[in-house]
């Protein structure tokens, strides 16, 4: 959804220059920061790219203690979940 922002908005937002904007509901007190969405779109990139970096440690940690399964077994699981043929 894409909303336009008011006059007010518009001037606090240039005002605030290169930094972000907090706005506040004035029913539920919630905070809201505005960024622009280039900044938004390269922080959610950050984020997922350093959530990829912790599923990756994770996941070795638990193959150098043994847990989790042979990469083939776990293939073959998945062909067979999906319904995919074997692997010869």
């Amino acid at each position: 959804m894409v909303t336009e922002l008011n006059q007010e908005l518009v001037a606090a937002f240039l005002a605030a220059g290169d930094n972000e904007l907090e706005v506040v509901d004035p029913v539920t007190r919630r905070v809201y920061v505005l960024v622009d969405c280039e900044t938004h779109r390269q922080a959610m990139d950050a984020l997922r790219r350093q959530q990829d970096r912790n599923a990756i440690g994770e996941g070795l940690k638990q193959m150098q203690s043994g847990a989790g399964k042979p990469l083939d077994q776990a293939f073959s699981e998945m062909r067979a979940r999906l319904g995919f043929p074997r692997h010869e």
